[in-house]
């Protein structure tokens, strides 16, 4: 089997693309996509080798253990992953969680098991979880944020990135968390370290050159060799300009760590907590890249990938796993198309525990900030809330909140609340809907909405009134009242004897709804005015049916289609009245031919 194509290359079996949609990519791969799956590869993992170490550290573990987590994570997601671009490994958030996972484990007492065999352990745990969540399909979950929740996400995360960075490219400590830090930073100008500030902002300048002018030169990749051979050249070591440094070397061993000596049920919350906050991030991130690119996550599939990654780096002595925003612009920035800029970055990750740690241990940190700050500002997509305020200033308000909700409470909150914005925004959708009172427009077939044309003409007698929701306990009360509400607004200006409803978009209804409805038809008696339904689509009619709803309306006013139900009425009108209703021609539906 070729492993690149032009693109005509039989796909995998179906089974096997449904598991492992990487197979299906890769065996389907595109020469063009070559370069930059490679210059990504490259620049991701000049980038990775001294970000994982330094979380590691973070997490209180040895530095080499962020790479040993890296190499089966980035692997196993290559071809059980369904985003092209994220890029998955050790991330700041998951390792903080980590940290504070283990103290707890070893201050309740973890027996003969160190601070890196818990570490193990918790990946492990928290790759069970994620598979779990991917037997029971809740990756449904993920679909309720949308796009301008993914755009402002991204935005925060962009901000976070570069607040993160701040320490590198000023050459001074900034602490606290993002306000603060970014306040530290303003008043602090004065100590920057200028050489590292100048190495920075070259790298910076630099690779939106290379952009602008050259994009189809792994300019970071350019951009950081040079930094390299500048500090060597000019010694700049001497003033003050920090490199990576020393690299470990080494490969681990594959086991499982013992667990009779410690409470496996100790370890549950920390690996639940873990699990939501690192599966959230990789669908966010992963949806946020896949919308740039038009191209879609599953976000089922997201969990047997994490799972997997975690299972496979706690295997190999690592600690939990996650995805890194940061990364994952790096290779969206250099053109990667696919995950095999992973398995370039896999490579070089080994080749550095083997042979390659004293290359990338003279890069200076400046220029790796420099190289994070660039992939940040590129992930602000100002265009985009350009596009929300024109459309909708809600859109526009829904996307500057989750970007505020990102910086001012940080990545696992900025998830929580972005979730919970969807969420809201959801249900203000559903429970305060768009109605209509309907009517007929001259020259226009078919029935709409007399707010929208005002020379619609309505049938005496008769209002047609559509909700365009699902009918559920959150909006029946706001249901009832708007279906009064039309009749009393038809009342003003002439006698009402139905209400039809077209119930075409109430797909779905629960008991609440259902005794609105038995609500309404009471009301309307006592007015009266007959109840009728028109478009009763089947999965409707059956609930209806088993609520006994459907014999208390009767048989002769549920009805199929609109006309149908038009034309009852016009015979109900004829007769009570002994004249069709005045000023409108009701066509009558066709007649089916008789078989």
């Amino acid at each position: 089997m070729s492993f690149l194509s032009n693109g005509n290359g039989k796909g995998a079996p179906t089974s096997l693309a449904r598991i492992a949609p990487g197979v299906e990519v890769f065996r389907n791969y595109q020469r063009p996509w070559l370069r930059g799956d490679v210059l990504g590869g490259i620049t991701v993992a000049a980038y990775l080798v001294p970000q994982v170490l330094a979380y590691s550290n973070v997490a209180g573990l040895p530095p080499v253990t962020g790479l040993w987590a890296v190499v089966p994570a980035l692997f196993v997601y290559a071809f059980l992953g369904s985003s092209r671009q994220l890029s998955v490994g050790p991330e700041s958030t998951t390792a903080l969680m980590t940290a504070a996972g283990i103290a707890a484990l070893l201050a309740a007492g973890a027996g003969a098991l160190n601070a890196s065999d818990i570490a193990a352990l918790l990946a492990i745990a928290v790759g069970i979880i994620c598979v779990l969540g991917w037997i029971l399909r809740l990756g449904f979950l993920a679909e309720l944020l949308s796009k301008p929740v993914l755009v402002g996400y991204m935005a925060g995360i962009a901000v976070l990135m570069i607040v993160g960075q701040l320490d590198k490219i000023m050459g001074i400590d900034v602490d606290g968390d993002t306000l603060d830090a970014l306040w530290h930073a303003a008043t602090h100008l004065d100590q920057a370290h200028m050489p590292t500030v100048w190495l920075a902002l070259g790298t910076v300048v630099a690779l939106f050159t290379f952009h602008l002018l050259a994009r189809r030169w792994p300019g970071p990749l350019i951009t950081m060799l040079g930094a390299a051979a500048i500090v060597a050249i000019f010694d700049l070591q001497d003033y003050g300009i920090d490199i990576v440094g020393e690299v470990p070397q080494g490969l681990p061993d594959l086991h499982v760590p013992q667990v009779t000596s410690i409470d496996l049920w100790a370890l549950l919350p920390a690996a639940i907590g873990v699990a939501v906050v690192a599966y959230s991030d990789n669908v966010l991130t992963g949806r946020a890249f896949a919308l740039r690119r038009r191209e879609q996550i599953d976000s089922n599939q997201e969990f047997l990938a994490l799972g997997s990654a975690n299972i496979a780096a706690g295997l190999f002595s690592g600690f939990p796993v996650s995805s890194s925003g940061s990364r994952t612009a790096i290779a969206d920035t250099m053109g990667a198309r696919t995950q095999l800029h992973s398995l370039v970055s896999m490579l070089l990750v080994l080749a550095t525990l083997l042979w390659l740690g004293p290359l990338i241990g003279t890069f200076p940190q400046a220029a790796l900030g420099g190289v994070v700050v660039f992939a940040a500002i590129r992930l602000i997509d100002v265009a985009e809330f350009r596009r929300f305020a024109t459309f909708r200033g809600s859109e526009l308000l829904l996307a500057v909140l989750t970007t505020v909700a990102v910086l001012v409470l940080g990545v696992l909150g900025g998830i929580g609340a972005a979730i919970a914005m969807s969420v809201l925004d959801l249900f203000r959708r559903i429970v305060n809907p768009h109605d209509g009172i309907l009517g007929y427009v001259p020259g226009l077939a078919g029935m709409h909405d007399v707010d929208d044309y005002p020379d619609a003409v309505q049938i005496p007698g008769l209002v047609v009134y559509r909700y365009d929701a699902p009918l559920f306990f959150a909006n029946s009360a706001n249901f009832l009242t708007k279906a009064i509400d039309s009749v009393d607004t038809t009342r003003e200006v002439g006698e009402v004897h139905w209400l039809l409803l077209n119930v075409e978009a109430n797909v779905e209804v629960d008991l609440t709804a259902i005794d609105a409805l038995d609500s309404l038809r009471i009301t309307l008696e006592e007015r009266g005015v007959d109840l009728a339904l028109a478009r009763v689509k089947e999965d409707l009619r059956i609930p209806l049916e088993a609520a006994g709803f459907l014999d208390r309306i009767g048989a002769d006013r549920v009805f199929p289609t609109l006309p149908t139900a038009i034309a009852a009425y016009a015979e109900w009108y004829t007769s009570a009245h002994g004249e069709p209703p005045p000023g409108v021609t009701i066509i009558p539906p066709p007649v089916p031919p008789s078989m």
